[in-house]
């Protein structure tokens, strides 16, 4: 009798073992599921809101910039303050002109609100000033433009080449709402032998 009492009661104690395992088995696989949310959570928010990568299309930044370098792009910067002058942007191409057919245009912001931008004589003038561009490579060779106010909460925006028709920027689409910059290119990061900051 007290063999068969115990072969129930071994089964029982296999049947709770099992149970045990299959509850253990199911909260640890929760456990790893809420760890890679809150992950994938974490990449989403920094991406959106703090920094990414971001690659150069084209030769309108050169000699600054080269086709298919890296950028470190600080999001986060654009919640915090207006861009300043000399500043490389990353920024939404304006909708209504959809020269270049690329989402995401980089460019140098040469003015802000409330200055007066001009092109004269192949030199940049803001405020009646003329600009000191040590990252350019020659004069403005698309010939003069302005002046123009810009408005408020808005940037006047170039290219660093500034051979003719190199550069599809503010001379051509206006000012640009600062709304429209998506963060602020902080340093080349590949390919490793250009690595700089801006």
């Amino acid at each position: 009798m007290s063999f068969f009492v115990q072969r129930e009661r071994n089964k029982a104690a296999a049947k709770r073992t099992k149970e045990i395992e299959a509850k253990s088995l199911t909260h640890e696989l929760w456990d790893w599921a809420k760890s890679i949310l809150v992950a994938l959570l974490v990449v989403i928010l920094v991406h959106q809101f703090g920094f990414n990568l971001s690659t150069v299309r084209g030769n309108s930044m050169q000699p600054t910039l080269q086709e298919g370098e890296w950028l470190f792009v600080n999001k986060a910067v654009t919640y915090l303050k207006a861009p300043q002058r000399g500043e490389v942007v990353i920024l939404k191409e304006p909708a209504e002109q959809l020269i270049l057919n690329h989402p995401y245009l980089v460019k140098r912001v040469v003015a802000i609100a409330g200055d007066e931008v001009e092109g004269r004589g192949g030199v940049l003038y803001v405020n009646g000033a003329a600009v000191q561009e040590p990252y350019t490579d020659s004069p403005i060779a698309d010939g003069d433009f302005g002046p123009t106010q810009v408005g408020p909460g808005h940037v006047f925006v170039m290219g660093d080449n500034r051979q003719a028709a190199a550069s599809a920027d503010s001379r051509r689409f206006g000012a640009v709402p600062t709304s429209m910059i998506q963060g602020r290119a902080e340093y080349i990061l590949w390919p490793i032998s250009m690595a700089a900051k801006l």
